[in-house]
C-alpha cells in the first residue's frame, strides 16, 4: 500500500510542470554568481598586478635616466605609490626589494621576494643595495599585498589562501632590472 503511494507521487511529480524553472534557477544561480564574483575579482587582480608593473618601469626609468641616482626605500616606494593608482594603504602594503648582481658570476637571487607579512608592522625591507658601482647589474622587485574584494567566496578564497600564510592577503610581485651608469 505504501509502496504503491509513493510510486503514483512519484507519477504525478514527473508529469507536473509547476516550478520546473524555480529548480532550474536554484540549482545554476549560485554557479553564474561564483562565475561572475571570480571574473570581477581576477579583472581588479590583473589590474592592480598592471598598475603595480607599469609604476615600477616608470620609477625604474626614472633611475635609469637620471644615470643611476638610487634613492632610497621609503622615497622609491612613495614615488612608485604615487604612480599607481589602485593600491590601497601602499605605504604599509607595498615592499621593495634591489639586489646587486654579478652577470659574470651569476648567483640566482633568492626566489622568493620580500613581502610584508602583516600590513599593521612595518618593517625594513631584507635588502635594500644603493651602493652599486658603475656597470653593476641591480634587480628590483615589489611586493604588494592587499586582501581581496570577495575573500570568502569564489576565486578571491583561493588567492587569499594561496600563501598558505594564513593572512588572507593576495601577493602580487613586479620585478624590474637596470644597470648603474658610469659616473
Amino acid at each position: 500500500m505504501i509502496r504503491a503511494a509513493t510510486c503514483a507521487l512519484l507519477r504525478r511529480f514527473r508529469r507536473e510542470n509547476d516550478a520546473v524553472v524555480t529548480v532550474e534557477f536554484a540549482l545554476l544561480m549560485p554557479l553564474y554568481l561564483l562565475l561572475l564574483i571570480s571574473t570581477v575579482e581576477l579583472g581588479l587582480v590583473n589590474l592592480r598586478h598592471s598598475q603595480l608593473e607599469r609604476a615600477l618601469d616608470i620609477a625604474v626609468r626614472e633611475v635609469r635616466l637620471n644615470t643611476g641616482a638610487v634613492k632610497d626605500h621609503d622615497t622609491m616606494r612613495d614615488t612608485i605609490c604615487d604612480l599607481s593608482g589602485l593600491i590601497d594603504n601602499c605605504e604599509s602594503s607595498l615592499r621593495l626589494e634591489m639586489i646587486q648582481l654579478d652577470p659574470f658570476a651569476w648567483a640566482a637571487p633568492d626566489p622568493e621576494p620580500d613581502c610584508i607579512s602583516d600590513p599593521e608592522v612595518i618593517n625594513s625591507p631584507r635588502e635594500f643595495n644603493r651602493s652599486g658601482n658603475s656597470n653593476d647589474l641591480m634587480l628590483i622587485r615589489a611586493c604588494m599585498r592587499f586582501k581581496p574584494i570577495f575573500s570568502s567566496w569564489g576565486l578571491g578564497e583561493d588567492l587569499a589562501n594561496a600563501d598558505g600564510a594564513g593572512l588572507g592577503l593576495v601577493s602580487l610581485v613586479a620585478t624590474s632590472a637596470f644597470v648603474q651608469e658610469p659616473q
